[in-house]
């Protein structure tokens, strides 16, 4: 296939490509729609996809096989033309076409939105906080505190009334302006009393109550609550309480901590175990943290005319990536939305701020490394597809074969070295705060 291509930029991130492909390229792609639309049609005489080219034509014209001819040559010359060009369309062209005939060149223009050119900003010297990255003694008593509320056992109440903390067999039945309503009734329901579990106001009126005792329990309905027919309605509850149980927590001692890490022998051995655990999160989180906010001064300090197409197509990521997660957890996206009192596209468009914001930190990060020539090396290409290929029990040839291509992972690579491009030419507010202070002494 022989393409000659040509590019005329327009106002903003458009621009039309021209391209031309050969007569004969072209003839081949009439014969391949020939063989195609000849097995569909019946001509008196012959037997169907035994009518003659000659005859064909003459009968039905050849322009009727111009469309399949086209759909034919379009994919391989178009991906050409844009090889040809250097630009990098961010969405589905419009083609037209310009010259069309047997024997003739194939002339396509193509109506094309391609990445914005990003004007950076300053992005070397900037200055972001250091997070800290020490772990009190409170942290880990708070952390171990969890552990043992986790571990804790549920003992009937004989005696003593319903506290804060404590779990509640009741049965309950709501009524909003005297009429019973959905979901509003349940028998030996569990109900831990300062969950925050139900309405707001609920679980407190049932502290002080004692088993077999019953009462009304009134409360309001929150003004955002997903039932649009109980938003801000009061609703009276008769409730009946079967059984209080109270949680008898576990001594903290080498027992609790084998029981909780069986790696362990000893409380003080789990304690400097869930310290170091702690702070491994902590340097990690710091670390992303910083990357983050640098990635983000960056990308406010650049100029980027950000066409919408990219936008969208990024909201459509982050909502099949959400889509993803709720699946982890169990949950579809109807039973999310239904829950939520919302729907895909409002939750979709509530995306868009976000959206935007990752599109410029990558178009900015991009730019990044190209401004300082970063570059993946043959080397980090293949740890990076070992790396892959480990976490998903798969064969680097195997991973190749299905990716087809490494572009992809060099990209990643180029943009994980400009990260920390930035991270090495960044200025640590902690650090210049300390100095000021010293230069004032």
């Amino acid at each position: 296939m022989s393409v000659d291509a040509k590019w005329e930029k327009k106002e903003g991130n458009t621009g039309t490509l021209t391209f031309e492909i050969d007569a004969e390229t072209f003839n081949q792609a009439l014969d391949r729609a020939f063989k195609k639309v000849v097995k569909k049609v019946n001509v008196p005489g012959f037997r169907r996809g035994r009518v003659p080219r000659m005859i064909f034509e003459r009968r039905f014209g050849v322009e009727v096989l111009y469309e399949d001819a086209v759909d034919f040559v379009l994919p391989n010359a178009y991906s050409e033309a844009v090889d040809q060009t250097g630009i990098e369309p961010v969405d589905k062209p419009q083609v037209d076409v310009e010259e069309i005939g047997k024997g003739k060149k194939l002339i396509l223009k193509a109506d094309v939105t391609v990445k914005p050119e990003v004007k950076l900003g300053t992005y070397k010297g900037l200055e972001v906080e250091e997070k800290r990255t020490d772990v009190t003694d409170e942290e880990v008593d708070h952390e171990i505190g969890h552990l043992q509320e986790r571990y804790a056992e549920l003992v009937v109440k004989e005696n003593g009334e319903v506290e804060k903390g404590d779990t509640v067999v009741l049965d309950f039945d709501g009524y909003v302006d005297g009429e019973p309503f959905e979901g509003g009734k349940a028998e030996n329901y569990s109900l831990e009393v300062g969950s925050g579990s139900f309405i707001p106001g609920f679980e407190d009126q049932l502290i002080g109550l004692s088993v077999g005792a019953e009462k009304d329990v009134v409360v309001t309905f929150p003004e955002d609550y997903h039932a649009e027919n109980l938003q801000g309605k009061e609703a009276t509850f008769k409730v009946k309480i079967h059984e209080i149980k109270e949680k008898q927590l576990p001594e903290l001692d080498d027992e609790f901590a084998k029981d909780v890490d069986d790696e362990v022998e000893t409380f003080d051995a789990l304690k400097e175990k869930i310290k170091n655990h702690l702070k491994e999160h902590k340097e990690t989180d710091a670390k992303n943290s910083k990357r983050d906010s640098l990635v983000q001064q960056a990308a406010e300090n650049a100029t980027i005319d950000i066409p919408e197409v990219m936008i969208s197509n990024e909201q459509d990521s982050m909502l099949r990536e959400f889509e993803q997660r709720l699946q982890g957890q169990g949950m579809t996206m109807d039973m999310y939305t239904e829950l939520a009192g919302t729907d895909k596209e409002a939750l979709r468009d509530q995306m868009k701020d976000d959206a935007e914001k990752r599109v410029r930190a990558n178009l900015t990060v991009e730019a990044i490394a190209d401004a300082e020539n970063i570059e993946a090396t043959d080397e980090e290409v293949e740890e990076e597809l070992k790396k892959t290929a480990e976490t998903y029990k798969m064969k680097v040839e195997q991973l190749k074969s299905a990716l087809g291509s490494t572009d992809l992972i060099k990209l990643e690579i180029r943009l994980r070295k400009a990260v920390d491009f930035l991270v090495e030419h960044s200025t640590p507010k902690a650090e210049k705060a300390s100095e000021e202070t010293a230069e004032q002494n």
